[in-house]
């Protein structure tokens, strides 16, 4: 199988350093996965700001600012979870966007959520979007999936707020 990882993160550095943006990362069940895949490309400080690796649920609430209320109702693999980690992670390090990951890549459940239930986010000027994933495999085929697919939502939202930018400049044509 090849892992397209490294393209998407290049695509996504890219996107960012075109349109003068920068991110952060926070990770959860990829445990620095996504920071490691940008870090990889060469030219990732024009944009990279940094990441929290917030395992531990008092972390996600003590660094990030996720609602303990939240957490303790919930527990960490949730959507909302997810958006709060995003836009707590965007907030501590001054980025344009935030990405995020939280979810069970195994061996056991956690949270009553069954292995392979992965949420990902992103939080960025005007746009907001949380994907529900439901992965099979190995804990590390999960977790590396995870990576991936957060890394394209992001590549996916920069695109977009790339085109609604230029229909603005351009006087909505």
């Amino acid at each position: 199988m090849v892992d397209h990882t490294f393209d998407v993160a290049a695509e996504v550095l890219r996107l960012l350093t075109e349109g003068d943006q920068s991110l952060a990362v926070a990770e959860s069940l990829t445990g620095g996965l996504v920071a490691a895949e940008l870090t990889a490309v060469p030219g990732a400080s024009l944009s990279f700001r940094g990441s929290v690796t917030a395992y531990a649920t008092e972390i996600k609430h003590r660094v990030l600012g996720v609602d303990a209320g939240l957490l303790a109702a919930e527990g960490a693999v949730n959507a909302q979870v997810a958006e709060e980690m995003a836009a707590g992670v965007r907030r501590v390090m001054g980025a344009s966007w935030g990405i995020a990951t939280t979810g069970v890549a195994g061996p056991q459940p956690q949270d009553g959520q069954p292995v392979g239930t992965v949420f990902v986010a992103v939080d960025g000027p005007g746009s907001r979007k949380t994907v529900r994933l439901r992965l099979n495999g190995s804990r590390a085929e999960i977790r590396r999936e995870s990576a991936r697919t957060v890394l394209e939502l992001l590549s996916g939202q920069l695109r977009e707020n790339a085109r609604r930018q230029d229909t603005e400049q351009n006087g909505g044509i």
